[in-house]
């Protein structure tokens, strides 16, 4: 190990090999005790890496991995290209070559800052004054799109038998998030949507509401995935589970009649306008996309004056209301494919009144009870 100056720099530059590699550099420092110090931090980094490569045979450059990631397993994701474009903006703003082993609590805590400080993106031109008054993004856009990505790339390092003596502290990273409300429809409001509604989307909205499944899966519905002899839906939700749910006497009266409307999915539309350059004709039926829903939403919740409800309380609406009927936490996440229970557990609120029911009824019970042994003596 050595460090020498360059004429081209006022740095001194480091040079040493290590398990048969080479690394090289500038140090940034001035004085040679500052570069031997340096060097000496980039001897220890080297080591780190190059025993869990060793172990993991694979590079552990954050693009190498990121990459083995995305073939693995990340492009099935539901939303695979949130999950690219989440990856792109790690490896942007490590660098390609960032091994993992040098992303420490701090360097971690560092991108967690500068992801918080970004602000929330809309689509269409702005002038630079009007992209500073948009807002930040929130703690649970900044958890779900950095933090948990990165420790997501972690993970499926350590799946490859790769080792890391100073991982991320995650639960440390990790910001806090406002808990999330529970809203449901009530009978004047779904009257009111009602009467906003246009007729070709109905049986989507019915859909969704008997249904409470999320609006992606909603829309994406096929007909292979739909099975009324087996009373059955089965298809892959969130996460790339199997999902079933029961086509009951409701759902199979809103999906039967749109048989024949699309060959492929199930819920459709009817053109208002024409459009050559899309190839829409005024008056024909086309299927359904993820924009065009919530375009159609934004419309009728307009139109119908629902306030503070968004299209993603629907499911919350459907999970309030089955627990409520059901008393079973257990059956609301298997209807609702939460992979864990504390997510079902927001619902548990609608069983108070259940609860404060039983309460009563007990402490009736003790004073009957007690009237009665007073009587006996």
């Amino acid at each position: 190990m050595s460090v020498y100056r360059d004429k081209r720099s006022p740095y001194y530059q480091y040079d040493f090999q290590h398990a048969g590699n080479r690394f090289s550099g500038s140090t940034k420092c001035t004085t040679r005790r500052d570069a031997e110090r340096f060097e000496a931090a980039e001897l220890e980094k080297a080591k780190a890496l190059m025993k869990a490569t060793a172990r993991a045979k694979a590079s552990l450059a954050i693009d190498d991995v990121a990459a083995r990631l995305w073939n693995h397993s990340a492009q099935y994701d539901s939303e695979p290209k949130a999950t690219e474009t989440n990856l792109a903006r790690l490896v942007e703003y490590f660098g390609p070559s960032k091994p993992l082993t040098e992303i420490d609590n701090q360097a971690a805590k560092d991108m967690v800052a500068w992801r918080r400080g970004q602000r929330v993106k809309r689509r269409g031109k702005r002038t630079k004054e009007a992209e500073r008054a948009l807002p930040l993004v929130s703690n649970a856009t900044v958890n779900r799109s950095a933090t948990k990505v990165l420790q997501r790339l972690f993970a499926f390092a350590k799946s490859e038998k790769a080792v890391f003596e100073n991982e991320p502290d995650w639960e440390d990273l990790l910001l806090d998030e406002p808990e999330e409300r529970v809203r449901e429809l009530k009978l004047e409001e779904a009257d009111a949507l009602d009467q906003a509604m246009r007729d070709d989307y109905g049986p989507f909205f019915d859909f969704v509401r008997a249904s409470g499944m999320r609006l992606k899966e909603c829309v994406t519905l096929r007909w292979e995935e739909v099975d009324f002899g087996a009373k059955q839906i089965v298809r892959l939700g969130k996460g790339r589970r199997r999902v079933v749910f029961p086509i009951t006497a409701a759902v199979r009266e809103i999906l039967y009649p749109l048989q024949g409307q699309h060959p492929e999915f199930c819920f459709t539309y009817v053109a208002v306008y024409g459009n050559k350059k899309l190839g829409r004709v005024r008056g024909q039926r086309y299927a359904l996309s993820y924009n065009g829903a919530k375009s159609a939403w934004q419309r009728m919740r307009a139109l119908s004056g629902l306030a503070n409800f968004r299209f993603h309380d629907f499911r919350h609406d459907f999970g309030s209301k089955l627990l409520r009927d059901s008393g079973n936490l257990k059956l609301v996440q298997k209807a609702l494919n939460h992979r864990d229970i504390k997510s079902t557990l927001r619902y548990a609120h609608v069983l108070d009144e259940d609860v404060a029911v039983a309460v009563e009824r007990l402490a009736k019970s003790r004073r009957k009870s007690r009237s009665g042994i007073k009587k006996a003596i």
